[in-house]
């Protein structure tokens, strides 16, 4: 018998971002009941998730009959037909699901989603699309926006901060970021500390403000 870790997740809809998501908490250990009503796509998907059903997720006793009540998180990752997302949300709602996560594809979606009860709205197209803009635009080799307003970057060291205890490069002072952890060449990531000097091929997670953290990747 698997041994699932944290609470069970109701996703509904399994187009590429729901099926994605379905498919990475199974195999991270947590109970997941998909939910899609296309046949075609759930029988191929069977197997793969925990628990996989055809119905219509904007039909309440459908919902109901299938213990969609007795979950915990649901997330609702019906991509193009915002109907039937909005319509699937104040379901999630009326059985009080404690912790609904919603996909939306534009600010006033997401905007709709959020008065109607859903705890969470993401932006998947949007913040990827975000994300691989940094990779393509700088030095950067991953980028993750952590809030509005602050980053996580994975880059190389600039060239002023080789060879310099950490400690004493003013580097928070100079540009306001952190260098969090640092991977030598073939070697793991070890936390960064104050004699942590840098080298080049060396690869470093970087944190801070947006804007300092992209100034930074930017630097020779």
């Amino acid at each position: 018998m698997a041994e699932y870790k944290g609470d069970p997740v109701v996703v509904i809809g399994l187009g590429r971002f729901g099926t994605s998501l379905a498919l990475e908490l199974t195999r991270r250990g947590t109970e997941v009941l998909a939910i899609d009503s296309r046949p075609k796509i759930t029988q191929s998907l069977a197997g793969r998730i925990t628990q996989i059903a055809t119905a219509d997720a904007t039909d309440i006793e459908a919902l109901r009959q299938l213990g969609v009540s007795d979950f915990y998180q649901a997330v609702v990752a019906v991509g193009s037909d915002i109907e039937a997302s909005i319509l699937t949300t104040s379901l999630l709602v009326e059985l009080e699901i404690n912790d609904i996560w919603a996909k939306a594809i534009s600010t006033q979606h997401g905007r709709i989603l959020s008065r109607i009860g859903a705890h969470h709205v993401v932006f998947p197209e949007h913040d990827m699309g975000e994300r691989v803009a940094h990779l393509v635009s700088g030095r950067m080799l991953d980028y993750m926006q952590v809030d509005d307003d602050f980053a996580l970057a994975k880059t190389t060291p600039p060239k002023e901060y080789v060879g310099i205890p950490l400690g004493q490069s003013n580097l928070r002072r100079k540009y306001g970021v952190t260098i969090v952890a640092v991977k030598p060449s073939g070697e793991e990531f070890t936390y960064a500390t104050a004699e942590t000097e840098l080298s080049y091929g060396d690869v470093v997670l970087v944190s801070g403000r947006t804007e300092q953290v992209e100034r930074f990747a930017e630097l020779p």
